[in-house]
């Protein structure tokens, strides 16, 4: 290797990516450097060979290649290309005894070497010369896909992949492949079924022997179905016998299709014999289920173990209960009893986890131990219990252990180590439920109290990495209340436990229950509730206990590598390379307990060796010792141990050989060492086997000499008998800067887990802890713990993170200290702010006591973990100093990143971003510091001013800011003898007040939150004092400062607190302001803020949470009142006023009061809506919280008939006034006037079967004179006492005119008495019947009088008290007002307007200027304008007209629709008209009166015609009326009830019409036409139908004057008598039009003419209710068109209407 040359020479031709390689360890070893023209990224090494891969993915090989068939010879001294693949950019290579393989970066996998037992995964061939494909395919999925692969391991005889999704993928032969077969070899890659669903993260191969590293799952979120018969015989797997008391149930299945091997925990550790001579018949459920834990089964004769075999089994009366398996999804096959069973009951069995002195043997009743001697058990288990604890496995809370199944064979309840999630929780098969639901009842009361017993070790589930948790469990299973003596023996305590489960029968249940507490309480990381019975029994505080797991840590770790990882193994375990504590082989995957919880990151495999690194930078090794490979002199050699290595040294690369372990760590200096454990290679080669054999090695890591000469290590690797190391040089400082923030987030790592580890676990396991902390500590600490955990995780998540990128990308921007900052500043705020509370609140203090106890008087240990520089500081102070070290570190990622910044150039984006993250951890560090000054100064002044006051206002994140117990600050007038003393917190300000004499004893004092505190200077110009005034919201006084700066001091601090209190920098989530930005200086007036009333009588304890100016609400914000009352809404000066919602709950009708609606100083006032707890819901106005003005209350319930309604006015919460009151029960209607609730006064009644009354009412009945109609016409006027009760003098009239005069009384409908004189008017009597007949509405309430209050209202809203008294100008601010505040609600929920509505809205926002008289333009622009406002009722217009709309159908819908009632109708609207006609002319005072004339546009002044001034009538459009202006928005809304009450009214004449219609529109055009009388020259000749010309025959039928026809059908389609009008207009223009077709010349109709063919277009347009049209137009035309051409033409069709029913056909 003449090429190589030794490390000590400079060497020009890399900087970075050196590849050293050498053999051994003694001094004289020099390694070599292999010379390559590119930096090496990563290199492998085989038995004696090597694969490297530089940069550009390209591949080297070096060493003896004996498959190159064109090499002269097969050792190659310097590296050749692999040539095949320089198309390829490979990114990862592996090298196993004598193959190789690499990855491409597009996933795929080369091979090549020997490939005798199908390594290389290519069948056929024995040697692969070349990388050659190879295809990796998924079966699965269809069409079979090609798995991506990340990474590749190679062994021995077999290679593992890792895909891109994380499962393993294995070829070649052997055990170690982990796959269900024996037929080797296996040529194409098959997935390893036991580990899918699992996140691997990193897979290593032994020579005979499998690695893998596993992320731990999360339990799943719903369990799965279990099963309950065996996967492979479909046998049940639970058996029942039932005895006379009790029930045995057995889970002993056993399935004779089972591979008899036992891939559980060590059964007896026997290193030399696998053949176990305890283990009977094991069963297996099926060769795609993991083998696991199944218990031995107990021999029938007790046996004698093989003489080398470690003593594992407990005395037979002992049965530990604590099953620590991490759950192997398994079958746990538990033998069936041989032995004889005590009592008939089942002892419930548990499984120790990977703790050979604590094996579980399945021990019974009768003496069936395998071991000859008791005494021999108890005391080896007393000399091994120290180094069980320090050793072995983190314990979770244990569980009792029993047959547990699952259909599914992925971990699915893993152990997080920060989580105390249970191990073994599969839940129970159905079959078990099903039967222990039968004899549950029996045994709930024991299971529950014993589940009670067991979950207390649950309490505290506190952070535990390494051996920690195992201590609290102990400290809690001491503490079992059934516990008759205290023993240090785990064996003792251990058959405690057993004792307490044997008393059930039914192992399963507990089992079960407490599987499904656990998850559950993993899976929600849920603060657990201790039992108070438990808590009564073992007499301890009841606390809640935080679980301290990390478990809500945020993705953003999703950046970071995971801390909770297993370790699982398979393959050959002759050496113990597994372990599992055993020499087993093992053909599946099984999960290394024993490495749980200890924060494995990478896994390293050498021939008959494995080692695991973990995040505290130590080193797992197990296996073959034969060299000294594993580090260390432990035994057993079958379980992991740690590798020897001196204090402060931390590994953090490792590296696996055949004979040989490398170790790569930081030592004191920056620079990484090397430590080499194994044995000694020779330098003469013709070394023969027995030589090697006797070689000398090392008994445990030593360091390699030439280290430091390397230059910079970042990764290393060992294969057969070499090593090699990856080196850079230091440029520019860059590589040093580096690994010194690596090594230092490392060894901060390690600081912290041995904060944890030293101090906390011990002090934990103190029982008077939480008794000498009291309550409020205990809990502090308990936060102090779970915070200090998170900030432990992170960093250990971190140090992981840069290790890799030194070892990979070395990209400045993939630094998560960077990209991620937020999430470290957050959790060290977080962290700072839990260890102040615990400092203010004395928590350092009484911790004192519980660590002289743990650590004795001096507390070395505590000292020693603080460094702390300070000699005899008192320990409270040292145990602050030391939970404050954390804040040093954040100065230290200051200093780091600003030293790796000046390797850039300034300019350079990298060196803006590295500035920053400085900045900011500097700015953090510094505000830290700040905040512990400020819990000092703090926990000084509490020890300063003990007293009840000041215990009373000592809360955790409350910190001193400064007090007045100088005199600088007092009260003004305040009395002599009084004293006052200010405190101000950073959320308080505090008023103690006192007498003189007793300056410590303050009578009372008054807290008042900063948040809603305002302080202002006053002036001293003419005043001479130095004074500040506070505000709160119920006090405001004036402070006094003895001088300027005094006053000047306490107003910035009160200001800058108030500032951050309202930040929300308060106490916890404190946040530096980020750097150079000033704060203000005065807090803002206005402000969001939460403050109960103490005082005020309106108020009183309610809670206000919202907006305030001043010391007052003001804008929106939630009162809550104790009793459950709540308003939301807005405030102005401390009042609900504007939209508010209250409600108020209602015990007895167990509902509430709901008003929603608009508010006055504090008082319901304006339009609302009140729900009432009955069921009554009142919409309409308030005044004073009374209903008063226009409103609507239903009554009954809330469905859409509500048994009543009430529409009218109220005056102070009565009825008064004029209203409508439909009465659905009873069928009937009343309109008419109330007071006081009573109907009183005038009033119509009708009722659902044609009833109809109008008269006098009077105390809520009718009485007084009164009119009475039937459906018949049958007619009572006179005098009534009660409802329909006729009671004195009046006149009975019949239908036939027939009537009698005299006194009646009785009650309508039954019979009648009467007395009194029957008159029969004669034919000629005509004078007498006009005195009879009925005049109608003269009783009813006229209707001027209807609907005032609507009316005022819209004046009211006008800004007028009463109808036309105010200012125009006032109007138009109003409308103004109230249109733009209901654009701002709806902009707020846009949802609630059309986009149609929005345009309106802004349309309206022009309000129609004009000056000097209304001219015809002008008119139609207010026209134009009033229809908008119509249209919405957020005008005030739209509102009124909205309101009438509602009340007319109200009153003339349902049992109102009665045709007596139409006059009324009529007279209402036509009443609304000149109403709103009053209203329009306030807004336009220039608009002339009903019928004045429109002034004529200027322009047409000269040339005016003097002939117009004949014309009888004005034109129509020139006259200002009502109608033509309002009916058009009005009677459309109107026009359903209306017409209804006229086709009541018209309806006999409508059928008389109607009859008369059809039979006359049987006939032919031709026919009709002479029938009627038409003139001959006016029939028409021809005809067109659709579009061509016929002629028209006899026969032809509805095609004459068809144009007119459909014309005059459109008058059912209209609403308004004008455009009624107009049809009929349109209708004779058309018949004019057809008829001067015909004549072809010039001509005038005549009335005789004009007639008859009006009456044939009437008749052919068939309009149903034409009486009803005719008489709506009669009523509601505009008077000013009725002598003009329209009034002709209307009476022309009136006419034709009369005509038609009259008609006789002849």
């Amino acid at each position: 290797m003449e090429k190589q040359i030794s490390c000590g020479e400079e060497d020009g031709s890399g900087e970075k990516g050196l590849l050293h390689t050498w053999r051994g360890y003694s001094y004289s070893t020099t390694p070599e450097r292999l010379l390559l023209s590119r930096p090496v990224l990563q290199a492998a090494l085989g038995a004696r060979h090597g694969v490297l891969l530089v940069e550009g993915g390209q591949v080297y090989s070096f060493g003896e290649l004996p498959w190159k068939q064109n090499q002269p010879s097969s050792v190659v001294t310097e590296p050749i290309l692999e040539a095949v693949l320089s198309e390829q950019r490979v990114v990862f290579v592996a090298a196993g005894f004598a193959h190789s393989g690499v990855v491409t970066e597009d996933g795929g996998v080369h091979m090549w070497g020997e490939n005798a037992h199908g390594q290389c995964g290519l069948s056929g061939l024995s040697f692969i010369p070349n990388p050659t494909p190879v295809g990796v395919l998924d079966p699965e999925a269809t069409p079979p896909q090609t798995v991506k692969i990340l990474e590749v391991a190679c062994g021995d005889q077999h290679t593992l992949a890792l895909s891109a999704k994380h499962e393993v993928w294995a070829w070649g032969s052997g055990c170690q492949l982990g796959l269900n077969t024996s037929t080797f070899p296996v040529w194409k890659p098959q997935k390893v079924e036991h580990l899918a669903g699992r996140h691997v993260l990193q897979v290593a191969c032994g020579a005979a022997h499998s690695l893998a590293l596993v992320r731990c799952l999360l339990p799943p979120q719903e369990p799965r179905k279990p099963q309950d018969k065996c996967g492979q015989c479909h046998q049940l797997l639970y058996t029942m016998t039932d005895k006379e008391d009790h029930v045995i149930i057995s889970d002993g299945h056993h399935c004779p299709l089972g591979v008899e091997l036992d891939c559980s925990e060590t059964r007896s550790a026997s290193e030399g014999s696998p053949d176990q001579s305890s283990r009977g018949k094991q069963g297996k459920s099926s060769p795609t289920e993991p083998v696991t834990s199944m218990p031995s089964q107990i021999p029938k004769s007790p046996s004698t173990p093989p003489p080398e075999s470690t003593p594992a089994s407990e005395p037979q009366n002992q049965v530990p209960a604590s099953s620590q398996e991490p759950v192997e999804p398994a079958i746990e096959d538990s033998a069936e009893l041989d032995g004889p069973t005590t009592n008939g009951e089942v002892c419930v069995e548990a499984a120790e986890t990977s703790t050979p002195e604590l094996d579980s043997c399945r021990a019974t009743g009768g003496k069936s131990s395998p071991y000859p001697d008791e005494q021999a058990v108890k005391a080896y288990l007393k000399r091994l219990s120290d180094h069980a604890l320090a050793e072995h496995t983190t314990k979770t809370p244990s569980t009792l252990h029993s047959a547990q199944l699952s259909s599914d064979h992925a971990d699915h309840f893993t152990s997080d180590p920060l989580i105390p999630v249970a191990q073994s929780v599969t839940p129970m098969g159905s079959a078990l439920n099903n039967l222990v639901v039968s004899c549950a009842s029996a045994v709930g009361e024991r299971v529950v109290s014993t589940y009670e017993a067991l979950s207390l070790r649950k309490v505290i589930g506190y952070w535990v990495p390494g051996e920690g948790r195992e201590r609290v469990e102990e400290r809690l299973r001491l503490e079992e209340p059934m516990q008759g003596k205290k023993s240090s023996s785990l064996g003792d305590i251990r058959e405690e436990e057993a004792e307490l489960s044997r008393r059930l029968s039914l192992p399963g249940l507990l089992s079960q229950d407490f599987a499904e507490f656990e998850v559950k309480e993993s899976a929600s990381n849920a603060t657990i509730e201790v039992s108070p019975r438990l808590l009564r029994r073992t007499s301890r505080p009841r606390a809640r206990a935080i679980p301290l797991a990390a478990g809500g840590i945020p993705e953003a770790d999703a950046h970071l590598p995971s801390l909770q990882t297993e370790v699982w193994s398979w393959g050959c375990g002759q050496e113990g390379q597994l372990g599992h504590g055993d020499l087993l082989s093992r053909p599946q995957p099984v999960c290394v307990k024993s490495l749980n919880g200890k924060e494995v990151l990478r896994v390293a495999a050498g021939a008959h060796h494995s080692l695991a690194l973990t995040a505290q930078s130590q080193v797992f090794s197990w296996g073959c010792n034969a060299s000294g490979q594993l580090g260390h002199m432990e035994t057993p050699i079958t379980l992991p141990h740690l590798t020897k290595l001196s204090d402060g040294i931390r590994v953090w690369d490792i590296g696996a050989g055949q004979q040989h372990t490398l170790l790569l760590a930081d030592g004191d200096c920056i620079q990484p060492i090397l430590y080499y454990s194994g044995q000694q290679v020779k330098e003469v080669m013709e070394q023969t086997e027995e030589e090697e054999q006797t070689a000398e090695y090392t008994q445990q890591p030593v360091l390699l000499p030439f280290c430091m000469n390397l230059g910079y290590v970042s990764s290393v690797c060992a294969g057969g008998r070499t090593c090699a190391a990856l080196t850079d040089r230091n440029v520019m400082g860059f590589i040093a800067s580096l690994h010194e923030l690596a090594a230092a987030e490392r060894k901060y790592y390690c600081k912290l887990s041995s904060i944890n580890g030293l101090l906390l676990q011990p002090l934990l396991k103190l029982d008077s802890l939480s008794s000498a902390l009291g309550q409020s500590s205990a809990g502090l600490l308990q936060n102090l713990i779970g915070r200090l955990g998170r900030l432990s995780q992170l960093t250990g998540q971190n140090s992981a993170s840069l290790t890799s990128f030194l070892q990979r990308s070395r990209d400045i921007r993939g630094l998560v200290i960077l990209d991620d900052a937020h999430l470290f500043l957050d959790t060290y705020t977080e962290y700072c702010s839990a260890v102040g509370d615990l400092l203010v609140m004395g928590g350092f203090q009484a911790l004192v006591k519980p660590c002289h106890d743990v650590f004795g008087k001096g507390a070395e240990v505590i000292q020693k973990l603080s460094e702390c520089s300070e000699e005899g500081l008192p320990l409270a102070d040292v145990l602050a100093h030391l939970f404050y070290l954390p804040i040093k570190h954040l100065h230290e990622y200051g200093r780091l990143l600003l030293k790796l910044a000046t390797c850039y150039e300034v300019s350079s984006v990298d060196y803006q971003k590295l500035q920053d993250a400085c900045a900011k951890y500097e700015s953090m560090a510094l505000h830290l510091k700040r905040r512990r000054k400020e819990a000092e100064y703090t926990l000084h002044f509490w020890k300063s001013f003990p007293g009840k006051m000041t215990d009373s206002l000592r809360k955790p994140s409350r910190r001193l800011i400064c007090e007045s117990s100088n005199k600088a600050l007092t009260l003004q007038n305040a009395g002599r003898f009084s004293v006052n003393w200010f405190i101000l917190f950073n959320d308080a300000l505090v008023h103690a007040q006192g007498m003189v004499p007793y300056k410590s004893l303050f009578s009372t004092h008054h807290v008042f939150p900063l948040a809603t505190l305002w302080v202002e200077p006053i002036s001293e110009e003419n005043t001479g004092i130095y004074g500040l005034k506070v505000t709160s919201p119920e006090e405001s006084f004036t402070l006094l400062a003895s001088s300027p700066a005094e006053k000047a001091k306490w107003l910035r601090s009160i200001n800058q607190a108030v500032e951050q209190a309202l930040s929300g920098l308060l106490g916890h989530d404190g946040i530096p302001p980020s750097t150079g930005v000033t704060q203000r200086a005065d807090p803002p007036i206005s402000r969001t803020a939460s403050y109960t009333f103490y005082k005020d009588s309106r108020l009183k304890e309610a809670t206000y949470e919202g907006r305030w100016v001043s010391g007052k609400p003001h804008g929106r914000g939630v009162v809550k009142w104790p009793d459950g009352r709540m308003y939301t809404g807005t405030f102005k000066n401390g009042f609900e006023d504007g939209f508010g919602d209250y409600v108020v709950p209602n015990k007895t009708l167990n509902s509430c009061d709901h008003y929603q609606g608009q508010w006055k100083d504090g008082k319901m006032h304006g339009f609302g809506t009140f729900r009432y707890a009955s069921g009554e819901i009142y919409e309409g106005s308030f005044q004073d919280n009374m209903r008063h003005g226009h409103g609507m209350l239903r009554s009954g319930k809330l469905n859409s008939t509500s048994p009543s309604v009430f529409i009218g006015q109220w005056q102070y919460d009565k009825k008064t006034g004029y209203g409508v009151f439909d009465d659905i029960t009873r069928g009937e209607k009343y309109m008419g006037m109330w007071l006081d609730d009573l109907r009183q006064g005038n009033g119509v009644v009708v009722t659902q079967f044609g009833l109809y009354y109008e008269g006098a009412f009077s105390s809520n009945k009718m009485m007084g004179t009164g009119v009475l109609l039937s459906e018949d016409d049958t007619t009572f006027e006179g005098d009534f006492s009660e409802d329909w009760t006729l009671n004195g003098k009046g006149v009975l009239t019949m239908p036939n005119g027939d009537y009698i005069e005299g006194s009646f009384s009785g009650v309508w409908g039954t019979g009648l008495k009467m007395s009194g004189s029957y008159y029969k008017p004669s034919l000629y009597d005509s004078d007498k019947e006009k005195a009879h007949a009925l005049k109608l509405g003269r009783l009813a309430v006229h209707s001027e009088e209807k609907w005032k209050a609507v009316f005022l209202e819209c004046w009211n809203r006008l800004g007028c008290d009463s109808p036309g008294q105010g200012q125009t100008t006032t109007a138009w601010d109003n409308i103004a007002v109230a249109l733009t505040a209901n654009r701002r609600q709806q902009r707020d929920s846009p949802e609630l307007l059309s986009r149609s509505h929005h345009k309106t809205l802004e349309s309206l926002e022009f309000i129609p200027q004009q000056v000097g008289p209304v001219t015809l333009e002008v008119y139609h622009t207010i026209r134009r304008y009033l229809v908008k406002a119509c249209d919405t009722p957020l005008h005030p217009l739209g509102r009124l007209v909205e309101t009438l709309v509602s009340v007319y159908r109200m009153t003339y819908v349902g049992v109102g629709a009665n045709r007596r009632l139409l006059p009324q109708a009529v007279n209402e609207i036509k009443s609304y008209l000149c109403r709103i006609f009053q209203l329009v002319r306030f807004l336009f005072p220039d608009l002339p009166e009903e019928g004045g004339s429109l002034a004529d546009p200027p322009k047409e002044k000269g040339g005016s015609d003097p002939a117009g001034k004949q014309l009888e009538s004005p034109k129509p459009g020139c006259v200002v009326s009502s109608s033509a202006l309002l009916l058009p928005v009005l009677l459309p809304r109107l026009y359903p009830p209306l017409f209804t009450l006229y086709a009541l009214e018209k309806e006999k004449e409508d059928d008389v019409y109607w009859e008369c219609v059809l039979r006359l529109n049987k006939q032919p055009d031709l026919a009709l036409l002479a029938f009627l009388g038409v003139q001959q020259k006016f029939w028409p000749v021809t005809v067109t139908v659709h579009g061509e010309k016929q002629q028209v025959l006899s026969s032809t039928k509805d095609s004459c004057f068809a144009s007119a026809v459909e014309t005059l059908q459109q008058i059912s389609t209209t609403f308004t008598p004008s455009d009624k009008l107009q049809v009929i207009q349109l209708t004779f223009e058309e018949i004019t039009q057809e008829v001067l077709a015909l004549l072809k010349q010039d001509f005038l109709w005549s009335m005789d003419d004009l007639f008859p063919v009006f009456l044939f277009v009437v008749l052919r347009a068939r309009i149903r209710n034409l009486g009803s049209e005719v008489s709506l137009i009669e009523d509601l035309m505009d008077p000013c068109v009725q002598h003009g051409e329209h009034g002709i033409m209307f009476t022309t069709l009136k006419a034709c209407y009369y005509q038609i029913q009259h008609e006789k056909i002849t």
